[in-house]
């Protein structure tokens, strides 16, 4: 899975981050973007993070952009339309399970890979944004204050850093600042992640963007946040005693 997206809703806003890299050999690093404006309208903004099969998300994407048929109420919905955030995850829901069917019914013989998630965050009419991890199936999970983010793609590098440093109270600046610690961990650890990253944020009570940036390899303030995070921590690590059992006479440690 070649990618790392992270959702962050605070109380201040939401952020949102994804990287580019979609392969990685040796000899042939590809990029392409995955998070998305979906929509930007005068009184709302959607935006999309994925991860996982690009056929299946582009065609989900390009599905969503000309309007879902709602079983629910057998009418085609668009995003520029729906009165609530939940309402756009479950349009962009139908979207990616209706084309994950389709592509899996075409490619049933043949081992093909068709999983995938996506990451929908935005707000309607100043109210504060929302933030929802939806599934191949549709389903999809909110995110709450308890755990103020969600993640998609690979997530197991960047995710104990956030754990330890995020709250709902983090100031977004600082949630842009930790976000960018968990990717430092997931790109040091995995070259299937990899810059560029792309940023965007939405601040609560403005239904707009607020920041859209991308953020290359030459990029100053990442890479000097990258070098002195890996400093700080082999600082703290030797600034911690070792274990007493670690200095133990080894015919002890045999007895």
């Amino acid at each position: 899975m070649m990618t790392y997206c992270i959702g962050i809703l605070v109380r201040e806003g939401l952020v949102m981050m994804a990287d580019t890299r979609t392969n990685a050999g040796v000899d042939n690093i590809s990029t392409y973007r995955k998070l998305r404006v979906m929509e930007h309208g005068p009184d709302r903004i959607f935006l999309c993070a994925s991860a996982g099969s690009l056929s299946v998300t582009q065609s989900a994407l390009s599905r969503v952009a000309l309007g879902v048929t709602m079983p629910d109420t057998g009418e085609k919905e668009q995003l520029s339309e729906v009165p609530t955030v939940f309402r756009a995850a479950q349009l962009v829901g139908q979207a990616l399970s209706d084309a994950k069917t389709e592509i899996d019914r075409v490619v049933k013989d043949a081992k093909v890979y068709t999983d995938a998630t996506l990451l929908l965050g935005g707000s309607i009419g100043g109210r504060r944004p929302r933030l929802f991890l939806i599934y191949g199936a549709g389903n999809f999970i909110e995110c709450q204050q308890d755990t103020p983010f969600l993640q998609i793609g690979e997530h197991k590098y960047g995710k104990p850093v956030l754990d330890r440093m995020l709250t709902h109270e983090t100031p977004i600046a600082e949630a842009i600042k930790i976000a960018l610690f968990s990717f430092s961990a997931t790109v040091r650890s995995n070259l299937a992640v990899g810059l560029p990253i792309d940023l965007a944020t939405v601040r609560t009570g403005v239904s707009d963007l607020e920041t859209i940036h991308r953020i290359e390899a030459d990029d100053d303030y990442y890479n000097e946040l990258d070098s002195r995070w890996s400093n700080a921590l082999r600082a703290a690590a030797a600034a911690i005693p070792l274990p007493q059992y670690a200095s133990q006479p080894e015919q002890e440690l045999r007895s």
